[in-house]
């Protein structure tokens, strides 16, 4: 254990400081007293109490200097957790939240590696960020199967044996954290006749890495811990770690990932490390779910409740990015699409069918278009689409296979026997033409469209 610096020194409790100053001067005026007895007449007694107060003294240094290097250590603790809130107070995007722990995580426990696995909101997947905590660089980043989050095979069944219904994880409502608790691993390769390990407290569940089966496993094992360690397993095999301890990141709607911290030594983890890293997974869990919260509310403003298609907010707020970031030989497609006498079937069959319709025909539109075209709910019974690098004869291409798919659908089930759409298609070749001017033109090339007998495209 390392000597406290000067600094570290003079900013301990003073009350600290007041008890040695008067151990100091008790035990200096017990010295004064046994050397002037020894000065006068040397015995035995005299002799074992000198004896006794260079050995009381060497350990009472000893106990100094460990009291200020605990108090060093703690304190460096407490600065390095308040620099992780201070960057997760700043931290609006998940990955700014990786950023913002990963750094400090490292530095303050001591570790070689960091991981942090969490829950993508826009994908069934986990991703997975490494970062080497020495160099404070090396970032290495990986996707793993959602599966990882589901309940472990051991808990499965209940008390009777009977296997329990799954119910699945899902993304939306990411609310609070929960509790936090940490599981610690080795690197032992596991054998097939190796015996299991007994159970054991969740908070300190050793596990075999490998194939390995859990150790603490059963029905009093904490699943939330024992998920966190399927995570840490699955990280030491990919990214090569050895001796890793890990905490679950969670909230009260289930789990959302993990946080696990590497060295490349043996040997258990100090109590500030498992503090440091509870914290941490506290506090990224809290920030992680703020910001997913963040990021579903902006989807669904984003989002037209009745088709779940882009609503025209959002297809407004694309065209403006796509204007500002296009290149002189970029192009621009428009196509609008209207529902034919949609009215005439709202009027026949009731708002219900009408609904059913619009969801059915927003479903066409999205299997026809491209995969880089953007479809949006444009208002009523009309939709749009933002094509990406078309030329004219593609744009036209695209709105016939939305026309020719709208008009296989089946609605029979909703007592309809087919819908037809007109479409108008423009194209704007020239980077300086407002994207608005093309919008224009497709909506007149729609109405010539309609003006022309329905079901057809027309290019501007």
């Amino acid at each position: 254990m390392t000597e406290p610096t000067g600094r570290e020194r003079g900013t301990e409790d003073p009350r600290i400081r007041r008890a040695w100053l008067l151990f100091a001067v008790a035990f200096f005026a017990l010295g004064v007293i046994v050397v002037s007895r020894l000065a006068i007449e040397r015995n035995a007694i005299d002799m074992a109490i000198a004896a006794l107060l260079v050995v009381v003294g060497f350990a009472a240094v000893r106990h100094r200097v460990a009291v200020g290097a605990l108090e060093a250590g703690r304190r460096g603790e407490a600065e390095s957790f308040a620099r992780i809130l201070q960057g997760l107070s700043r931290s609006v995007s998940p990955d700014a939240i990786v950023d913002a722990i990963i750094e400090e995580l490292g530095t303050g426990t001591g570790a070689d590696h960091v991981v942090i696995v969490r829950r993508r909101p826009d994908a069934r997947v986990l991703e997975a960020t490494l970062v080497n905590a020495r160099t404070g660089g090396s970032t290495s980043s990986t996707l793993f199967p959602i599966g990882d989050l589901d309940d472990p095979p051991e808990l499965d069944r209940d008390a009777a044996g009977r296997p329990l219904v799954a119910v699945p994880i899902e993304v939306d409502d990411v609310l609070a954290p929960t509790p936090i608790r940490l599981v610690s691993s080795r690197a032992i390769v596991p054998t097939d006749d190796a015996p299991q390990p007994p159970a054991v407290e969740p908070r300190a569940i050793e596990r075999r890495a490998g194939i390995g089966a859990f150790a603490g496993r059963g029905r009093d094992a904490d699943p939330g811990l024992l998920v966190a360690e399927r995570i840490a397993g699955r990280a030491r095999s990919v990214f090569g770690l050895r001796h890793t301890l890990v905490a679950p990141l969670t909230s009260d709607r289930g789990q959302i990932g993990a946080l696990l911290i590497s060295k490349r030594t043996a040997g258990p983890w100090p109590a500030s490390a498992s503090r440091l890293l509870v914290g941490a997974a506290v506090e990224a869990s809290a920030a992680l779910s703020r910001a997913y919260s963040h990021r579903q509310a902006e989807a669904r403003a984003s989002t037209d409740g009745l088709t779940g298609l882009p609503n025209r907010r959002y297809f407004d707020e694309v065209c403006a990015l796509q204007a500002r970031r296009r290149r002189a030989d970029d192009s621009v497609g428009i196509l609008m699409i209207d529902i034919d006498r949609f009215k005439a079937l709202n009027d026949r069959h009731g708002h219900q069918v009408g609904d059913q319709v619009l969801r059915q025909v927003a479903g066409a539109i999205v299997s026809a278009v491209r995969e880089d075209d953007v479809p949006a709910r444009y208002g009523g019974e009309e939709f749009a689409v933002l094509l990406k690098n078309p030329t004219p004869g593609m744009a036209v291409e695209v709105g016939e296979r939305v026309r020719t798919a709208v008009g296989r659908l089946d609605l029979a089930p909703w007592g309809v026997a087919s819908v037809s759409v007109s479409v108008g298609a423009a194209v704007a070749g020239d980077a300086d033409e407002p994207i608005a001017a093309t919008i224009e033109a497709a909506d007149r090339a729609l109405y010539r469209a309609k003006k022309r007998g329905r079901d057809q495209v027309v290019a501007a």
